[in-house]
């Protein structure tokens, strides 16, 4: 029997990979639930497991006294004795107790005990060897659905992938084996939950580790990932090793290990980028495949206006503002994105509202009126006649006429727009926030 019990310990212990020692401590619970059924709950019942006769023994503690008040904890002087010779008042006597007959309903209480104290072990197992798994990826295959969230079979395991984190991209059999990236993994009534995303940016990482040698020996570094469920993402990849190139070690040959990664996301666009210091380096990648005309940084506010050629204005934006919004949560800069006609229209009117308001005023019809006279010279005395000044009305119409003519410059000048200055309206651009 000893030898029995030994074994099934090990057995057990083998296949569900449980301690021996909770195991041991599940058959003493076990065997003092049962005694308690039999003899009444009371505190004085232990059980204990003999690692070196195998055999569970169960005692009853009593003190000794010289007039019993209870039966159930206290024990006379002779009655002691009867045990213990040595025994005096006041000590604490363990008298042994038979297992074996506890009938068949303490013994059916006593698996139920077993059975529940495996349970409690395995659940703990499996939660200490998924909590230390955040962050990487798992295989799993398709068992059910449940109200729109998918539950996968991992094997010792259930995983969870909630609706919020699918990919309106993906669909799914039963059955079909899924390979997502493991999001959380908390403690429930049930057992431990492992909740598992197919959208989170880590999903591209780890699988790029997988693909890519040079990302998993530690060559190559990935600086930053940024996704978008709808079928977009985007890495910033970093070489410390001037000989590597990030991009193409990524790339691979002919496109392999990034052709790998996109058919695992089901034929997601990827855009590899070269991660920089340079903040401005960095965002004009960032933007990529656009061509950046010139970016002009304001550090104070952590925010970047990037002028683009007017071709290039499109493909830098995005399809609904996505390539600019992913550059913008890679970088963590607040974008503005401008075309190149745009931003010189913008300067052009900034320069004609500073010449604007350096222009003198115009002089009033009334004040020009009177200066007029002043303005006629007298006639030299020793000059000849023919080098006289013309007559009074040709001289007048002159002198009309030239103050008709700093009038019309004197108004035109005024007439420029003052917009676009230090307090003029901005320029209209796609703004992206980081």
């Amino acid at each position: 029997m000893n030898q029995e019990i030994f074994r099934i310990i090990d057995q057990i212990a083998r296949e569900k990979g449980i301690e021996r020692a909770v195991l041991v401590a599940g058959m003493e619970a076990a065997v003092l639930s049962a005694a308690k059924r039999r003899y009444g709950p009371t505190e004085s019942l232990h059980a204990h497991f003999n690692p070196h006769t195998g055999a569970l023994e169960l005692t009853l503690a009593k003190t000794v006294v010289e007039q019993v008040n209870d039966t159930k904890s206290e024990m006379t002087l002779e009655q002691a004795r009867a045990l213990d010779a040595e025994v005096n008042l006041g000590d604490l006597v363990q008298i042994p107790l038979e297992v074996e007959d506890f009938g068949r309903i303490a013994a059916q209480t006593a698996k139920q005990v077993i059975i529940q104290k495996v349970r409690e072990a395995e659940r703990d197992i499996i939660f200490n060897e998924y909590k230390g798994r955040e962050g990487e990826l798992v295989n799993g295959v398709v068992q059910r659905f449940e109200k729109g969230d998918i539950v996968l079979d991992l094997g010792r395991a259930e995983a969870l992938l909630p609706r919020k984190e699918q990919s309106p991209r993906e669909t799914f059999q039963r059955g079909e084996r899924v390979r997502a990236y493991i999001l959380e993994v908390r403690k429930s009534t049930s057992g431990p939950q492992i909740v598992v995303s197919r959208t989170h940016p880590g999903l591209v990482e780890r699988l790029f580790e997988m693909e890519v040698p040079e990302i998993y020996e530690g060559i190559v570094e990935i600086k930053g990932a940024v996704r978008e469920p709808n079928g977009r993402a985007k890495i910033a990849v970093f070489s410390r090793d001037r000989a590597v190139d990030p991009i193409g070690a990524c790339v691979g040959m002919r496109g392999v290990r990034v052709q790998s990664v996109v058919q695992e996301l089901r034929g997601e666009k990827i855009d590899i980028v070269q991660w920089s210091e340079e903040p401005t380096s960095f965002v004009a990648n960032a933007l990529s495949p656009a061509k950046i005309y010139k970016i002009n940084a304001n550090p104070e506010g952590h925010a970047m206006d990037v002028i683009v050629e007017d071709d290039q204005l499109s493909l830098a934006i995005g399809k609904k503002g996505q390539n600019v919004r992913l550059a913008a949560k890679l970088t963590r800069w607040r974008l503005d994105i401008k075309s190149r006609s745009e931003y010189e229209q913008g300067l052009r009117t900034t320069a004609e509202g500073a010449l604007a308001g350096l222009a003198p005023a115009p002089m009033p019809e009334e004040e020009a009126a009177e200066a007029l006279p002043a303005m006629d010279a007298p006639p030299d005395s020793h000059g000849s006649a023919n080098e006289q000044e013309p007559s009074t009305p040709h001289a007048a119409w002159k002198r009309s006429d030239t103050a008709d003519e700093t009038t019309e410059q004197d108004t035109s000048a005024s007439d420029w727009p003052a917009s676009g200055g230090a307090g003029g309206d901005a320029v209209p651009g796609l703004r992206a926030d980081a």
